[in-house]
């Protein structure tokens, strides 16, 4: 058994009323004052005297990529203040790869490029003997060279995949940029890492993600992390709580199977079902009730409409998987609403449970579906750092509609439950620089200006955390022993030496733990 005693700690309503807790078996055994507890557990008891260090519930990223945001570790660190920068690291990349072998990269953001959009040219430029595929920030874009292209088979006779865009010159030859499932005519020509190559990438980024202070997260990734991720647990050297999501390719395998969300232990757990129903802001991708400003006729791509969320929801839900669809634009939000109306019509015409269905993202959302997530039970899965990293795109392609963008404040009003998390590595994981983002609405630099972006949709600091640990716990069906500082809960915790409610919301960015510790066991500590 463990006390944790001279301490701050922040119980379910984040007041400062407990300054000591009792752990035995990685859970919390009591929590109290420190004369409660040391004269219940003194004798008992390894005493840890915390020196008044506060401590927080450990937090839980609700949507994470885990094999990309490891494996972009190891990548070309693509977001440049400009395009030049970016050919300059894919250059200097080449100069240590063998020819043939392929130069791979993260984070570029045309939208914030002088430049613009770059082009196959401009890569081959720099890479002639070999293949380059860089991803974009939103993760719904890629830029390569005419090497990958050639290797894909993309050329002016192929044609648009459905979901996806294969751009090309006024000659209709391809650019070398690809838009949503395009991508994945060039990723299925790369060679796919190891099991070894993604259990080692996973096991450093455990480490850096213990380091930021999460002890969960629900994983988007597909079936090699949750492969990587068994294995990991087999030896024995899986620290986190991971909630793996299933991608539609593997719904059919796993209800033969038997398989549905919550099987599993409390560190690696089946989660929802994801699917896509459109693309993303950055690309103008996201799914729009109305053209992209500046863009007539532009209105992103649909990937799935209602009937055929529907179809997918009602077989996932009757064979026990909640749903996750990826939703960014006002269209694609208000079709998934339709269809989860549906959903929810039909699993309660066949006495079937309410799952704990979810959107992932909910950037913008028209005023007339603000309420339709709390009345149909929905969870809104979103992203603080996308509002200030966003916040010049969505001004720029939606106009006055920013106003209902990341509307976390108006969401939470009419009721509706919320789990924060990062997208990594579309933003960074850092759960810290979300905080900042969701109370003060600015980015690191203070911009726009004190007030922050579109302000009413700021939170206070504790319904952000909130988001960050009883919300996301909700969202995996485990707030009854995650998420929180109680009796009966795991011992998922950080310490931190300041006190985040003591600080200016400017500096909440800065602030990061000394130690994180899981199931009573310290998982990292300075």
């Amino acid at each position: 058994m463990l006390v944790l005693y001279n301490a701050k700690v922040y119980t379910p309503g984040f007041k400062q009323n407990v300054t000591a807790l009792a752990i035995d078996c990685g859970q919390i055994k009591a929590i109290g004052s420190d004369d409660f507890i040391l004269a219940e557990f003194r004798d008992k008891a390894i005493l840890q005297d915390m020196q008044g260090r506060v401590i927080w519930p450990g937090f839980i990223d609700a949507h994470i990529h885990l094999e990309l945001y490891s494996m972009a570790l190891q990548w070309i660190n693509c977001e440049t203040p400009k395009r030049d920068d970016c050919i300059d690291l894919v250059a200097q990349k080449v100069q240590v790869t063998t020819p043939g072998n392929w130069i791979k990269g993260h984070g570029w953001n045309h939208n914030a490029w002088p430049e613009g959009l770059g082009n196959t040219t401009l890569l081959d430029q720099v890479a002639p003997n070999c293949p380059v595929y860089l991803t974009a920030k939103s993760l719904h874009a890629a830029w390569v060279n005419s090497a990958a292209l050639q290797l894909a088979g993309i050329s002016t006779d192929t044609s648009d995949p459905r979901g996806g865009l294969i751009q090309k010159n006024e000659r209709g030859q391809p650019t070398g940029i690809l838009y949503d499932s395009a991508m994945q005519l060039v990723q299925n020509v790369i060679a796919p890492p190891s099991d070894k190559d993604i259990e080692d990438a996973l096991l450093k980024a455990q480490s850096s993600l213990c380091r930021l202070g999460l002890t969960g997260v629900h994983d988007f990734d597909g079936r090699e992390s949750f492969y990587a991720l068994q294995k990991i647990q087999q030896a024995g050297q899986l620290k986190l709580r991971v909630v793996k999501a299933i991608h539609i390719d593997d719904l059919p395998h796993a209800i033969a199977l038997g398989l549905r969300s919550s099987l599993g232990n409390d560190h690696l757990i089946l989660g929802p079902l994801k699917l896509f129903a459109d693309g993303a802001l950055g690309p103008q991708t996201a799914a729009m009730i109305a053209s992209y400003e500046g863009s007539a006729g532009n209105n992103g791509l649909l990937m799935l409409d209602t009937d055929e969320i529907f179809q997918l929801g009602h077989r996932a839900s009757a064979n026990g998987f909640n749903l996750a669809v990826h939703a960014i634009g006002d269209r694609a939000n208000q079709v998934v609403l339709d269809a989860f109306e549906q959903l929810r019509s039909y699993e309660r015409s066949h006495n079937l449970p309410g799952l704990r269905h979810r959107i992932e993202h909910v950037q913008l959302i028209a005023p007339a579906d603000q309420a339709r997530l709390a009345s149909l039970g929905i969870i809104a899965s979103m992203q603080p750092m996308h509002a200030p990293s966003d916040m010049l795109m969505a001004d720029r392609f939606w106009g006055s509609r920013s106003q209902y963008a990341y509307a976390w404040q108006t969401l939470q009003q009419l009721g509706t439950q919320i789990a924060f998390g990062s997208d990594a590595p579309v933003e960074s994981p850092n759960p810290f620089w979300g905080l900042h983002a969701a109370v003060t609405r600015r980015r690191q630099d203070g911009s726009p200006g004190e007030a922050g972006w579109y302000p009413g949709q700021r939170l206070l600091l504790s319904d952000a955390v909130k988001g960050y640990t009883i919300g996301a716990a909700y969202a995996a069906g485990m707030e009854d022993r995650v998420g929180k500082l109680a009796s009966g809960f795991y011992a998922d915790l950080i310490v931190l030496d300041t006190d985040p409610f003591a600080t200016s919301p400017d500096d909440i960015f800065r602030i990061s733990p000394i130690a994180t510790m899981i199931a009573g066991e310290w998982a990292w500590s300075e």
